[in-house]
């Protein structure tokens, strides 16, 4: 087999055809990378390949419509055929030399992606699980030209019939859908010849064993047949006959149905087993939030999928099968639209789309649309207006339907005004409605006393002090065991009755604003505060993962130690012992701490738990009145929200909160000045592609000569 793999090679790079596969592999990559990476920015070399995959059905015939024809043709495969060599060597010789072809422009390629890292965030992962998806196809690809050159003596005939199946494998999706949108016996036997769909399923990111086993067990396949393509003609050269199980039809439906058996068995294990998931902000994982509350669910809920399963959106699919394995008390069902189309009637009376779910539970249903399981950006360039997918919210969409179907009721977080607070944004509130908790908002004035439904009570940043009257009524509450989240913010103008309700707690702010001097904890100016965040249920999903910015802060000042002991605390949010309170901020001329600043560690998130005569009281206070704002939360990818929703889920009683974040489909745009795209450029489009070419050519030129 050693021999016949080094003639092989040889034979391919004397004759050009071998550099000349690469030159033009090396050419088209170059050129998509140049475009879609350099250009634009886009650090995804999955649309680099997906791109140039479909070359393999140009350039897969060429470089191997020769190697089994061309000696069919001239008769030098007599003495192969007549040698003392298994069949299966010869086979793999050939097959190894082509696949070393191959893996000459996926090396060079390889690199690509490291040279990105220069300009900006790549998901490496992805990249990489795309170039082994690109190989594998390729792999495949020069399997079945391989087959198809052992069948005929004509090397144009080679090429077309390999064209002609490789056309084949990669529309075999398109063709599928054309014989029915729903799918029948006929589209599943041709659905087993699809080269296109595990080829997708690797560049969305999942390196999925399924995938993999197909390209491996397809190759293998189609090696095998070559190899009987060949025994047949071996045995009648040799004996001028064919004997019995030589070329044996039972043999090759045996191994067809061993693929098809074994690509079966690995298509029905769990998910968990056969998928890992490579995307960078792991777009087909279920969050740590979400397996604790699968963990804790205890009653049976279905979920109605409104498509023909074989139709059904890859990355919908993936999540539901998560869910599945996680909890044996979610069932999924698809319910094909085209065949059942009033089936949504039960449930809700407007119109909805495919790929929308129906979440069902003994107690009530709630329907997740297809439109709000991505999240869509929109733009507007002065003439038209543009949109792209940017986000995910499967996850987050289906756990708190979850929690919504089965919760005995839906908790109030009442949210107070009359002060100049604050009002949540429109994305804020969407995270309340996702943790499924109601909001109102209301005037202390008018109630004589904090509602008794009140889930917790929510003062968002009051520009002035609350009344007494305000205040007691807030006290009072506490009293009773109430929970309340107390947001502040810098005042000019004293505010004795805020400061009273801290002394509750027996807590205090310092004097002036935090001015952080270890450039670990700011951002771009000492104001700007990244602080140090603790694990809890406060910062689940943040610790570890983000950081959380709480600009212009004020210190609160936690007692090491009380008298009566009657009041634990915990600090999640603190600066370095380096951070200290600038009082005369406003007339500051440098960052430099004067005489009467207080010095730090301070906390600017805080939860106090006061023991009362019965129950306890609940106090979480922070002390940046910009914190909670989409400004201040998309510095950090939406960190703040999430700490947000955290703090209210703890307060109505979660478990775990159930408001997952949407997960950023994107990684940001590559910075790359124009002078380092083109020089780049250069050397990925023109010169290692018309390298390859000219030393192919020098080579082929001196044999010539000889």
């Amino acid at each position: 087999m050693l021999a016949i793999y080094k003639k092989e090679l040889r034979s391919y790079f004397h004759s050009f055809i071998g550099c000349l596969f690469i030159g033009v592999s090396l050419f088209f990559i170059g050129l998509y990378y140049f475009v879609y990476c350099l250009l634009y920015g886009y650090p995804y070399f999955s649309y680099v390949i997906n791109s140039v995959v479909v070359l393999f059905m140009l350039t897969v015939p060429v470089l191997t419509m020769r190697i089994m024809a061309e000696e069919r043709r001239s008769k030098t495969d007599q003495l192969i055929l007549t040698a003392p060599v298994r069949v299966s060597r010869i086979v793999l010789g050939k097959f190894l030399a082509l696949l070393t072809i191959l893996a000459v422009p996926t090396a060079v390629s390889a690199v690509y992606p490291l040279i990105l890292l220069r300009f900006g965030s790549v998901p490496l992962g992805e990249c990489y699980l795309a170039l082994l998806a690109f190989f594998l196809y390729g792999t495949v690809s020069i399997a079945i030209g391989l087959l198809v050159s052992s069948l005929t003596e004509s090397q144009v005939i080679a090429a077309v019939l390999g064209f002609v199946l490789l056309f084949v494998g990669y529309m075999m999706p398109s063709l599928c859908g054309l014989i029915s949108s729903t799918g029948n016996v006929l589209t599943h036997i041709l659905g087993l010849y699809d080269l296109q769909t595990p080829f997708v399923m690797m560049l969305n990111g999942t390196l999925d064993v399924g995938s993999v086993v197909y390209f491996l067990s397809l190759t293998a396949l189609v090696l095998f047949l070559t190899c009987q393509s060949i025994q047949k003609r071996r045995y009648s050269v040799s004996v001028k006959a064919l004997k019995a199980g030589a070329y044996s039809v039972g043999m090759i439906v045996a191994a067809v149905a061993v693929t098809v058996v074994l690509n079966m068995v690995v298509g029905q294990l769990p998910g968990s087993w056969t998928s890992l998931d490579l995307t960078g902000s792991k777009l087909y994982s279920l969050t740590d939030q979400t397996k604790e509350y699968l963990k804790n669910m205890g009653q049976d809920v279905t979920i109605y999928v409104l498509v023909n399963e074989d139709n059904e959106d890859t990355v919908l699919g993936q999540t539901l099968d998560r869910y599945e394995e996680l909890s044996e008390h979610i069932h999924v069902q698809y319910v094909d639209p085209i065949q059942n189309p009033r089936f949504h009637t039960q449930y809700t009376s407007g119109n909805i789309s495919a790929n929308s779910l129906i979440v069902v539970s003994d107690k009530r249903s709630k329907v997740i649309d297809a439109g709000d399981i991505y999240v869509t950006s929109y733009d507007y360039d002065g003439y038209n207006y543009s949109s792209s997918v940017t986000g995910y919210d499967g996850e987050g969409q289906i756990t708190s339907a979850l929690d919504y179907v089965l919760s005995d009721d839906i908790p109030v977080v009442y949210m107070t005004e009359g002060h100049g607070e604050q009002s949540l944004s429109a994305t804020f509130k969407g995270g309340l409605d996702k943790e499924n908790v109601e909001y109102e908002t209301f005037n202390l004035m008018d109630y004589e006393s904090v509602p008794d439904k009140a889930a917790c009570l929510v003062i968002n940043a009051p520009a002035s002090d609350l009344s007494e009257d305000d205040r007691d009524k807030v006290t009072a509450y506490l009293d009773r065991g109430g929970k309340v989240i107390l947001i502040l913010g810098y005042r000019e103008v004293p505010t004795p009755n805020l400061d009273a309700l801290l002394a509750y707690m027996d807590l205090r702010i310092a004097d002036g604003l935090v001015v952080e001097e270890d450039q670990n904890n700011y951002y771009q100016i000492p104001f700007y505060i990244l602080p140090t965040v603790a694990a809890g249920s406060y910062t689940t999903g943040i610790y570890g993962n983000y950081y959380v910015f709480a600009p212009y802060s004020q210190g609160i000042l936690v007692p090491e130690a009380q008298e009566d002991g009657n009041i634990r605390y915990t600090d999640f949010l603190k600066t370095s012992s380096s951070a200290y309170a600038m009082r005369d901020f406003e007339n500051a001329t440098e960052y430099s701490r004067q005489e009467g600043d207080a010095q730090g560690p301070f906390s600017l998130g805080v939860e106090a738990v006061k023991t009362l005569e019965q129950g306890e009281a609940t106090m979480v206070v922070y002390s940046s009145d910009q914190m909670f704002t989409d400004s201040a939360s998309l510095m950090v990818g939406g960190a703040n929200q999430m700490l947000f929703t955290n703090t209210v889920s703890r307060f109505v009683d979660h478990e775990t909160s159930v408001s997952v974040p949407a997960k950023n489909y994107e990684v940001s745009t590559l910075l790359l000045s124009q002078k380092d795209a083109l020089l780049l450029g250069l050397v990925t489009v023109i010169l290692l592609p018309f390298g390859s070419l000219v030393a192919g050519f020098v080579i082929w030129f001196g044999r010539r000569r000889r």
